[in-house]
C-alpha cells in the first residue's frame, strides 16, 4: 500500500469516527431532552408530599411525567400517582416493571432489584385545579394576621 492509499484509509475513518462521534452526541441530547420530565423518587431522601408537589410543578412544563423508583421506593411512588390521580390531576398513561442489576459493593456481587416507571399525563382538569389551589393559598395568606393566626370574620 502505498503512503496516499494510506492516507486515504486514515481519513476515511478519521470522517467515520466524526460522524459517528457526532450521532452518538445527538443520541445523548435527545435522551436528555426526553428525561427532563423524569422524576426519580427515593423513600429516604424526602417526604412524600415533596414529590407530589415537584410533580405538579413538571406537569405545569410538560403535558406528561415519569415517576422512576428502585426497590423500596416503588410504593412510593405509586402513592405518589395514585394521589395526583385520585385528586384529579392526571391520567395514567402507562405502568412499567422490570428488574436491574446493581452491584452491591458489601457483597461483592450483582443484585436484583426491583423498577418502576409510571407515566402520568396532564389531566384535562388539570389548570382549573391549580389555579383553584394557588386562589385558596392566596386567601389563607391574606387572611392570616401578623402574629400567623387566622382571622375570624364575621
Amino acid at each position: 500500500m502505498t503512503i496516499e492509499e494510506e492516507t486515504a484509509v486514515v481519513k476515511q475513518a478519521t470522517n467515520a469516527n466524526a460522524n459517528t462521534n457526532a450521532n452518538a452526541s445527538a443520541n445523548v441530547n435527545v435522551n436528555e431532552n426526553l428525561k427532563k420530565n423524569r422524576i426519580q423518587v427515593s423513600n429516604t431522601k424526602k417526604p412524600l408530599f415533596f414529590y407530589v408537589n415537584l410533580a405538579k410543578r413538571y406537569l405545569q412544563q410538560h403535558k406528561e411525567i415519569e415517576l422512576s423508583a428502585l426497590g423500596m421506593a416503588i410504593t412510593t411512588v405509586v402513592t405518589i400517582a395514585e394521589i395526583l390521580k385520585n385528586n384529579g390531576f392526571v391520567n395514567e398513561k402507562s405502568i412499567v416493571t422490570s428488574t436491574v442489576g446493581t452491584k452491591d459493593v458489601a457483597k461483592g456481587r450483582t443484585v436484583q432489584k426491583a423498577r418502576i416507571e409510571i407515566v402520568l399525563e396532564k389531566s384535562e382538569k388539570f389548570d382549573s385545579l391549580m389555579s383553584a389551589s394557588q386562589n385558596a393559598n392566596a386567601n389563607a395568606n391574606a387572611n392570616a394576621n401578623g402574629n400567623g393566626k387566622v382571622e375570624n370574620k364575621q
